[in-house]
């Protein structure tokens, strides 16, 4: 039960419908959708229209979108892969050629056909009672009429200038005489405005087979990128079957790989076997199984997942008598040798996250992303579209099931979650930050599982990972904890040491409360977010 002397939220809690979003504009416009008789597909996709505007460092329609959607909430989820692909004319062979070590960071290599357009589009048209270009009109209020940038942005923002300055048109756009905006400032986006007014008038046909574009594709070829406009033409998202797992009565669903859903997954198949609930959830213990755990199953996801047409066997991996192999891997007093192949870099939010649940319990999941903030670093010129790169997820490693080629898709971060219990949804769900995301939604799940929390609480309690290279911990354990972790091997990067390092992601919680027949809702205190209901 919260300290009610201690800063902190209570959940949020109503009747009728309940929003969780990292922006209060969003969260604002999602539940206005849903009192003008909207659905919670409708005030998703409003909601993220309106987190391109107003957090264009982390989401927009140059990104990718996946979502997990449960109609009336009941266990008949229907999964959306709204991830890009690279263009026809890459491959591995020819970064190869060209001395590339790995698929670049920045610029139009980094980049693949945009996602998030088409799978917002296909998600209203075959769920969503509205028209695309109705729920789009917020977001180009926004970006005509001018919006506050908030505080966490306008601090990642200002992180992240180095980027923007590397593309004249992102200077323009993003930058006030080479800064970032202070929190307050207001920021208008008129270029964008015009092209989401394009796409609400004319359709998605607008963006991938038209004159938006053709912009796209000549600036990236301009710029030295490998792209076609068949590669935008050809984009189609895909409705995949949701990958579960059992956790003690609770059934987590995930969208399949490419995504690294499988990831927390197996975090969780692993920490099944462990008496978690015994341990401090703020001691040692506690921490060091999981991190022990987590790095396990992240080794897993670098040797196997990419593209669905070449990921590895990973099926496997859920089966009891292979998680009781692996869990018996897990030493309870000495940190493993690292073996990730994947070296996460620095943690920003990267990434937004929408949670909603209508009046009928129909539920969604949906997180949408540019990667790491702004993306490519690439604004097209007369667009205001920021590109993602999404491409530099792809290893150039031969024969790797995520190895660039032409027309794949990249191992991808961003991971929606929904919750099941006796075939009703119970909890709707997203971490955000980058690689993070799957540590995250371990910890969110085991702290509501495990230990009896709120959804606020959930959210709220200090967090740790394993970066690759170092365990991360959030300020909030206490020096003994730090003390112990060391002391069984692990190298430490402590935020209470180090006074700039970023918070742990962020992430969006959603109740439906089936007894009473209320909803719960919970916010991160590490993003500018809320939760709303009424």
């Amino acid at each position: 039960m919260r300290d009610f002397e201690r800063p902190g939220r209570s959940p949020v809690r109503a009747c009728n419908g309940m929003v969780s979003t990292s922006n209060p504009l969003a969260s604002q416009v999602a539940v206005a959708v849903l009192k003008d008789g909207g659905n919670a597909v409708d005030a998703a996709v409003a909601a993220m229209a309106v987190l391109g505007v107003v957090e264009t460092l982390n989401v927009g329609i140059g990104g990718d979108c996946f979502a997990l959607y449960a109609p009336g909430g009941t266990r008949h989820i229907v999964a959306y892969n709204g991830s890009g692909r690279a263009p026809t004319a890459a491959s591995g062979g020819w970064y190869r050629e060209r001395g590339y070590i790995e698929v670049p960071k920045v610029g139009p290599h980094s980049v693949t056909v945009p996602g998030a357009l088409d799978a917002w589009s296909r998600l209203v048209q075959d769920h969503g009672t509205r028209a695309l270009g109705d729920l789009l009109a917020p977001a180009v209020a926004y970006a005509e009429d001018g919006y506050p940038v908030h505080d966490v942005i306008a601090t990642l923002w200002r992180r992240s200038t180095g980027r923007l300055k590397t593309n004249p048109e992102a200077t323009r756009l993003l930058l006030w005489n080479g800064r970032g905006p202070a929190p307050g400032d207001i920021h208008r986006q008129p270029d964008l405005a015009s092209t989401l007014r394009t796409i609400a008038r004319d359709g998605i046909d607008a963006f991938y087979r038209g004159a938006i574009g053709e912009t796209i594709c000549r600036n990236l070829t301009d710029l030295g990128g490998l792209h076609a406009m068949s590669d935008f033409a050809a984009h189609r998202g895909d409705y995949v079957e949701a990958i579960s797992l059992d956790y003690h009565g609770h059934v987590v669903h995930e969208c399949p790989p490419n995504g690294q859903g499988i990831a927390a997954l197996l975090m969780l198949g692993l920490l099944r076997g462990v008496p978690l609930g015994e341990m401090d959830p703020l001691g040692a213990d506690r921490l060091h199984v999981a991190i022990e755990a987590g790095k396990r199953a992240i080794i897993a996801r670098d040797r196997l997942v990419g593209d669905p047409s070449t990921a590895g066997t990973w099926e496997t991996l859920l089966t009891e008598e292979s998680l009781k192999a692996e869990r018996e891997q897990l030493d309870p007093d000495r940190a493993a040798p690292d073996r990730s192949e994947t070296r996460s870099p620095a943690m920003g939010t990267d990434t937004c996250h929408v949670a909603v649940v209508d009046r009928d319990r129909n539920c969604v999941s949906m997180i949408a992303s540019v990667f790491e903030d702004f993306g490519s670093g690439i604004v097209v010129p007369g667009t205001g579209i920021l590109l993602q790169n999404r491409g530099h997820g792809f290893v150039l490693t031969e024969g790797h099931p995520n190895e660039i080629g032409p027309g794949k898709r990249p191992l991808h971060t961003i991971i929606p979650a929904l919750v099941t219990e006796g075939g009703r949804v119970t909890y709707a769900l997203g971490v955000v930050g980058g690689h993070y995301q799957a540590w995250g939604q371990t910890h969110v799940i085991t702290n509501l599982f495990d230990y009896s929390m709120d959804v606020q609480e959930a959210l709220d309690t200090p967090r740790a990972y394993h970066n690759g290279r170092l365990v991360e911990i959030e300020r909030g354990f206490k020096d003994h904890v730090v003390s112990e972790l060391e002391r069984r091997g692990h190298r430490i990067l402590s935020h209470a040491r180090v006074k700039d390092e970023w918070p742990l992601g962020g992430g969006q919680l959603v109740a439906i409360d089936w007894k009473n027949g209320a909803f719960v809702g919970a916010g991160d205190p590490r993003l500018d977010g809320c939760a709303l209901g009424y």
